[in-house]
């Protein structure tokens, strides 16, 4: 107990909310630089994950594309992108966008591919073009699978993003890092209550997000079929026991 009101004294002492090393200028450091990584890794993924799934094809490519983007460890990327680029901004940057790029690939693939075929030949048949048929009725109805896939992608940045601090970027890392140095549990406990804090900020954030650009209809279709997937999951699991 005793801890947990050093760790809340340690938040609210005046003199960690100012200055080059305040919360308020690592908060900022670390929001920027996931939220730039974030966009560029969308920035690549949506087009590749988008196009695939129009056309049906490279399925075991978008696959195989998650599956390594989760095999390989952030940090190894950090220490090889450090070796190609000397400490700095470069090198985190590098392995942020490496770690977000995958589930947005695959969630952006999964849901073109899972467009109803139904809806792409009404509106061919209302004399709709390919690429009108792409951006107002296949890329409306996958939205929200992809922006499940953004979703995960954000948060897994913002936790990841410590990081940044082993190669001089900033960010709340810095607090765990310093802690780490100065053999204080206190500050490493409240750089990674921080840490949490904000990836369930961007959790929400995003989620609310997804909410707004889902399309009504959509969005009603999944609160008429919640209560029966709700229901099939309470009947299997009394036939479980």
């Amino acid at each position: 107990m005793s801890f947990l009101l050093e760790v809340a004294r340690w938040l609210t002492n005046p003199a960690h909310w100012q200055g080059p090393n305040g919360i308020p200028t690592r908060l900022e450091e670390h929001i920027l630089m996931s939220v730039i990584s974030t966009l560029v890794a969308a920035a690549i993924a949506l087009p590749i994950g988008l196009t695939l799934g129009h056309y049906g094809v490279g399925g075991a490519l978008a696959i195989n594309i998650s599956n390594i983007g989760r095999a390989l460890p952030s940090f190894a990327i950090l220490v090889l992108a450090v070796q190609l680029f000397g400490i700095g901004a470069t090198p985190a940057f590098l392995s942020l966008v490496a770690l977000a790029i995958p589930p947005i690939v695959t969630n952006s693939f999964v849901g073109m591919r899972d467009v109803d075929p139904d809806l792409r030949d009404a509106a061919r048949g209302l004399g709709f073009r390919e690429r009108r048929t792409l951006l107002q009725v296949e890329i409306p109805s996958a939205v929200p699978v992809v922006m499940a896939g953004i979703r995960t992608a954000g948060v897994q940045v913002v936790a990841t993003a410590t990081l940044a601090a082993l190669v001089g970027w900033g960010g709340l890392g810095r607090y765990i890092l310093d802690g780490f140095a100065n053999r204080d549990r206190v500050e490493i406990f409240a750089g990674a209550f921080l840490v949490a804090v904000l990836a369930l900020v961007a959790e929400a954030a995003l989620a609310g997000l997804q909410y707004l650009l889902t399309p009504a209809g959509l969005r009603s279709q999944a609160r008429q079929e919640a209560p029966t997937m709700l229901a099939g999951q309470s009947a299997q699991a009394q036939g479980a026991t």
